[in-house]
Parts: C-alpha cells; sequence; structure tokens
C-alpha cells in the first residue's frame, strides 16, 4: 500500500507537470520570494534606522527593495520632493549585525523613484476605493516591485498581534511604464487568521482553499506571508487546495510542490484507512 501511496504522489506531481505548469510554479515562487526578500529587509531595515536616526520627524516613509544578493530599506523625508535620508542594506542572511548603515542624504535613483510613485499612488488609490478592505488588529503592508519590466504594488494584511499568521484581504496593483494605474485585482476574497500561539494545540501544518476568482495555485502573497511566519509557527508545510490543483510548501525547505485534487483526495481517503 505504500507503494501505491508514492505512485500517487508521483502521479499528481508529474502527470500534470507541463511546461505551461511548470512556468507558472517558477513565477509564483518567484514572486513570492521577492516579496519576502522586500519585507525581511523592511522588517529589520525599521528598527534599525530608528535606532540610528537622530531626527524620526523628519522621517516621510520607507519601502524596500532587492538588488542582487542584497536587499535594501530605503527611507525618505516628508515633503512634496522627498529625498532618500537613510538605507540599510542586509545580505541573504538578514543578520542585523552584519547590515549595513547609510544615513546620508541623497536623491532616489530612477528605479527607487519609481517604486516611490507607485507605492505612493497606490496609497493614494487605498484611501478612496472602496475595495481595500480594513479590519482591527490589522496594519496594511504595501509592497512595490519592479521586475521583468513589470511595475506593481502588492498589499498584503499584517497582524498586529502576536501568535496570528494572516492569510488573505490581499489585493495587486499593476502600474505602466509611465507609473500609471493599469488594473487593481482582489487575490483573496475575505481574509483568514490562523492562530499558532496556543501551546496546547501544535499545529505541524496549515491549509487555506481557493476560490476560482483567485486561482488554481498558491498566491505569491500566501509564500511570502508563510515564509515570514515559518520560523515562529513551527509548522512544516502549508496546502493551499483550489478545485484543480493542491499547492504544498514545505516550511523547511522554501519549496512548492503541485499535484491534482484529485490525486490528494486519493492519498487523504487511503491515509483515513490506515
Amino acid at each position: 500500500m505504500k507503494k501505491l501511496l508514492i505512485a500517487l504522489l508521483f502521479l499528481g506531481i508529474n502527470t500534470y507537470s507541463q511546461k505551461n505548469l511548470d512556468a507558472r510554479i517558477a513565477e509564483v515562487v518567484t514572486e513570492g520570494k521577492t516579496l519576502y526578500k522586500s519585507e525581511m529587509a523592511s522588517w529589520y531595515g525599521t528598527d534599525l534606522f530608528v535606532e540610528k536616526y537622530k531626527t524620526p520627524e523628519n522621517i516621510g516613509g520607507y519601502f524596500s527593495y532587492s538588488e542582487g544578493d542584497t536587499s535594501k530599506c530605503i527611507f525618505f523625508s516628508k515633503g512634496e520632493n522627498p529625498k532618500v535620508i537613510g538605507t540599510i542594506i542586509f545580505d541573504q542572511t538578514y543578520d542585523v549585525k552584519a547590515a549595513k548603515a547609510e544615513l546620508e542624504e541623497r536623491i532616489f535613483s530612477e528605479k527607487e523613484n519609481d517604486l516611490y510613485v507607485i507605492r505612493k499612488k497606490a496609497l493614494d488609490i487605498m484611501t478612496t476605493d472602496t475595495i481595500f478592505k480594513r479590519y482591527k488588529n490589522t496594519n496594511p503592508n504595501l509592497i512595490p516591485i519592479i521586475s521583468n519590466n513589470e511595475k506593481k504594488v502588492y498589499v498584503l494584511t499584517g497582524p498586529s498581534n502576536n501568535g496570528v499568521v494572516i492569510y488573505g484581504n490581499d489585493y495587486l496593483l499593476t502600474f505602466d511604464n509611465n507609473n500609471n494605474l493599469k488594473s487593481k485585482k482582489i487575490l483573496h476574497a475575505n481574509i483568514i487568521p490562523v492562530n499558532f500561539g496556543n501551546k496546547k494545540e501544535v499545529m505541524i501544518a496549515s491549509m487555506h482553499s481557493h476560490l476560482p476568482a483567485t486561482g488554481d495555485l498558491i498566491t505569491a502573497t500566501d509564500i511570502c506571508t508563510t515564509m515570514l511566519y515559518e520560523k515562529f509557527t513551527g509548522w512544516e508545510s502549508v496546502f493551499v487546495t483550489s478545485q484543480k490543483y493542491v499547492s504544498i510548501w514545505n516550511c523547511k525547505t522554501d519549496e512548492l510542490a503541485v499535484m491534482t485534487t484529485e490525486a490528494f483526495e486519493k492519498i487523504q481517503k487511503y491515509e483515513s484507512k490506515k
């Protein structure tokens, strides 16, 4: 029977691993890890900058981006024509002791200016557009990215309380080459809080489902959120189910496997009979 289980798993992952699906999987993993790098730089960069910068009343905001093997958290001044007032640079370890702080005032680079502009426009849109929802004990996190000649701002919902991971209530705004809004999309139809702080009920995995509007695969925001919190939750895996596929994120290796929902259900049925 163990051979049957392995065969089903192999079938579920490989029979449907055509080039188009492989490309989609690679794309969502790359995008998710890009978002994660940005958020990690923001998480640790804000603490370091506030510690080092002596005039916090000048801070107008911040954003982060990746450049090669480094991630940068950029802080800018207030006003209509802001300047960079500080940069915290991390290597791939995000070790705060190895981080480099540059506190010299300077103008934005071309890429930084575009990131600033699309982030500001996204923030302005959020204040007037009714598709964006706010929930108690949460905060919106805006992540501007520019890659493959595409300009995007993801909006994630982060918890303000400890012991909870929030999936859902996330959005994607895309912009053209002139930084004008092209489209806006709700990624998940609802908010999905997952509590992990109860030591009496230790979870080794988390699961949530996607409606057709969200898509067949795990989202880049799901991957980002999982990577941010997996070190605290103790989860081994995160499962995202849809009508066609089940996405399985390995929290130990940060790799994604995908099988058909049909194969996944057969495996569950077999496991329930053991």
